[in-house]
């Protein structure tokens, strides 16, 4: 019964965090948003204290629940392990922990988050793991689906669906989602729980917790018959049948183990088993001032290196739009600054995923790999959407609301002379100036002594809010004539 609940339980946490990161409509995050919340990693860089002592008090009870139900990249690899389980039944075996690299990994991290490398606590958080692969694997089968329902809807006069483009916004960000998929399918099918109990910071920093938790698996030696279908069942590995003890600190309390004993030796309680230390107790008791001392590093400040950058210029008569290398990159309203976002963000893709307009993609700079960058090739940032703001679950974008973001001024436009489309084709445009939503672009004479020189736009700097209308909706190729350059601290207007 125990094993059931929990598996219903896992799977409708994984269902429902699957569908943030697939649904574009926004309709999901109203009901489900917290769930992303409730993730470990992103609340301890969001601060919220919360959900960290809740976390801490539910692995102190139950043991480690929060591996095996709501971390989705989890539950992943259970989906996984049950398939590679179909081809060989009784598959695992015991192994003795990796306590060395389990600490080494979470040092890294902890190095990372203080350092600002962006690049390793995406890699390495499980939450962001998922989100990743959910987001550029995942999205684009569920888009593809959509728009097959609307290409039937609209020829039966309907139009319950309506069509979303599906790209990549990422190539890096793609490729690394593919290499973790297959790497985790591969571990989960042939090892179970290998990522979770020696490469996971989280599971590692839970795993100290559990080891004290109040309810886990325990082994009755008087009714244990030594048939060791416990371990070969265990997908954590922790299981040493020949010595009847568990280590508490990699169990997921999957319950499979108490399913598959016969004997009923093996129960979920607060009873102590027979032997309560296990051989890796004194390498953990040894850890526990690093564990500590890693804790608290989690939350200190990042240290953030801008890009530096330089701007190309060139026209065409007809091609795509490229991406302006901006000295300083734009990032969304609602992350303060470029120093803000690299200390709290875990590159989980949920505000790329949500984001309605297109503009939000992952970043490429290794420093900052998979963090969101703004960019308006294919649209702008609508002063009305505060979508990324509402999503984010690690603080790293603070709510706003639409009032705030009106005022918020993340870059500023700059006008590139040579791609200008009245000076190098002698026609009129004046379209950034149409377009600008706070009026801080109007059309003035290129020269001053002839009032029927071709007109250009002028910018006012302190009413420009960088939401990169100009930049999207100019008609110069490949390169806009105005782009927006970044600011390392975002402004007040």
């Amino acid at each position: 019964m125990l094993r059931t609940i929990r598996i219903i339980l896992a799977l409708l946490f994984f269902s429902c965090i699957t569908l943030l990161f697939l649904d574009f409509t926004g309709a999901a995050h109203h009901w489900l948003g917290w769930l992303a919340k409730i993730q470990f990693l992103p609340a301890v860089l969001a601060l919220n204290l919360g959900v960290i002592i809740g976390l801490g008090v539910l692995t102190l009870l139950l043991g480690r629940v929060y591996c095996s139900v709501i971390c989705p990249l989890g539950v992943m690899q259970d989906i996984f392990a049950w398939f590679g389980k179909k081809g060989k039944k009784n598959r695992y075996s015991y192994s003795p922990t990796k306590n060395i690299l389990r600490y080494v990994l979470l040092t890294i991290m902890v190095v990372g988050v203080v350092l600002g490398i962006g690049s390793v606590v995406a890699i390495l958080a499980p939450y962001s793991a998922y989100g990743r692969i959910a987001q550029n694997l995942l999205s684009p089968i569920w888009i593809w689906g959509n728009n097959l329902l609307a290409y039937f809807a609209e020829r039966a006069d309907s139009y319950a669906f309506y069509e979303k483009e599906v790209w990549i916004r990422s190539i890096p960000t793609f490729i690394i989602a593919a290499v973790t998929l297959i790497a985790l399918a591969v571990l989960a099918w042939r090892n179970g729980r290998t990522y979770c109990n020696t490469i996971c910071p989280v599971g590692t920093v839970l795993g100290f917790l559990s080891r004290y938790s109040w309810l886990k698996p325990t082994i009755d030696t008087a009714k244990c018959n030594g048939c060791g279908l416990c371990a070969r069942n265990c997908k954590a590995a922790c299981i040493d049948s020949k010595k009847h003890t568990i280590d508490y600190s990699r169990c997921v309390a999957c319950m499979d183990c108490i399913g598959k004993c016969h004997k009923g030796a093996i129960s979920y309680s607060h009873r102590k088993s027979v032997k309560t230390k296990d051989v890796n107790s004194e390498l953990y008791d040894n850890s526990r001032r690093s564990f500590l001392t890693a804790t608290v590093a989690v939350g200190t400040a990042a240290i953030l290196h801008a890009e530096e950058k330089t701007v190309d210029g060139g026209l065409a008569v007809v091609a795509d739009k490229k991406i302006p290398e901006r000295k300083t990159p734009v990032v969304p309203p609602g992350t303060v600054s470029l120093k803000h976002l690299t200390d709290h963000c875990t590159g989980c893709q949920l505000c790329v995923a949500a984001c309605p307009n297109g503009v939000l993609r992952p970043s490429s700079d290794l420093s900052t790999l998979m963090q969101p960058r703004s960019s308006y090739e294919r649209g702008y940032c609508r002063p009305e959407c505060t979508k990324c703001s509402e999503v984010c679950p690690a603080g790293a974008i603070i709510e706003i609301d639409r009032a705030d973001k009106s005022s918020i001024q993340i870059g500023h436009a700059v006008w590139v002379k040579d791609n200008c489309v009245p000076l190098t084709d002698g026609v009129e445009c004046g379209n950034c100036a149409r377009h600008c939503p706070v009026g801080a672009i109007q059309m003035v004479v290129s020269d001053t002594d002839n009032p029927d020189s071709p007109k250009i736009p002028g910018m006012n700097d302190e009413r420009c809010i960088g939401c990169g209308a100009c930049e999207n909706l100019c008609p110069a190729r490949p390169f806009s004539a105005i782009y927006v350059e970044g600011h390392e601290k975002h402004r007040t207007i």
